[in-house]
């Protein structure tokens, strides 16, 4: 199974382009979190249409798992936490997204909605736990943040992950966790775009400007990973034990 990472578009049209034009070569493609921009001079409500559009449009072409992130909030909840409800929209379509679970090329995957404060994070809590006891598949989390104090959470003077998810991680065992939010983290050593938290992979592609998202392929029969960014490529053998030195970047 072949399946795209990438996160962060951050409303970045020309790279939604690119992924249309991509799309077909992989069984899946996992856009994890902050599609909108917060600050673009574009109203969030007509972002949220534009991607949608996007997303069904992408949608017959692979199958789509899509998080929510900080940036993508469009309502308030009673306890005035944001979350992303425009994109429940994209799930008629096929689209897997906030909380839906489903089989794909025989892994099993979660997707994990942005928390916001308590309220949200106890959601999430919910989510993980009602779903921990089927393990008929290897599980896969799609989750906006990595989890904090792990190489893809560095953002070269920080640590900037979720300060629960390594919990969750250590509690559950997922196979892997998709994520992206720190832009910095494969730039900046010693932040990488994979690391491992108690046998757990981990994967954040970064963010970079252009015409083409940073991204990782994977192919989960062959248990390989392949980072591509303007910076160059990176591969490795997930069948072996993560060796930092052993990724020769390609430029």
């Amino acid at each position: 199974m072949r399946l795209l990472l990438t996160a962060d578009l951050h409303y970045t049209l020309k790279q939604w382009d690119w992924l249309s034009l991509v799309a077909e070569r992989y069984d899946a493609i996992v856009l994890a979190g902050d599609h909108l921009d917060i600050a673009s001079l574009v109203e969030v409500d007509v972002q949220a249409l534009v991607v949608l559009k996007y997303l069904r449009k992408l949608e017959g072409r692979t199958r789509l798992l899509v998080s929510s992130g900080n940036h993508d909030g469009d309502e308030r909840t009673p306890a005035n936490e944001s979350v992303a409800r425009w994109l429940e929209q994209a799930r008629s379509a096929g689209v897997l997204v906030d909380g839906d679970t489903g089989i794909i090329g025989g892994w099993r995957f979660t997707v994990c909605p942005w928390w916001d404060g308590p309220e949200t994070q106890r959601e999430v809590a919910g989510l993980l736990a009602r779903e921990a006891g089927d393990r008929s598949a290897p599980w896969l989390w799609v989750y906006h943040a990595p989890p904090d104090h792990t190489r893809v959470s560095w953002t070269g003077k920080g640590h900037f992950g979720d300060p629960v998810l390594a919990d969750w991680v250590r509690q559950y065992h997922p196979r892997m966790v998709l994520g992206g939010h720190v832009h910095q983290a494969p730039f900046r050593p010693p932040g990488c775009w994979v690391d491992q938290l108690d046998g757990t992979w981990l994967f954040n592609a970064g963010r970079q400007v252009g015409p083409e998202p940073a991204f990782v392929a994977l192919d989960l029969a062959a248990m390989t990973a392949r980072w591509c960014s303007q910076a160059g490529e990176e591969t490795l053998d997930l069948n072996q034990p993560l060796d930092y030195a052993g990724l020769e970047r390609v430029v």
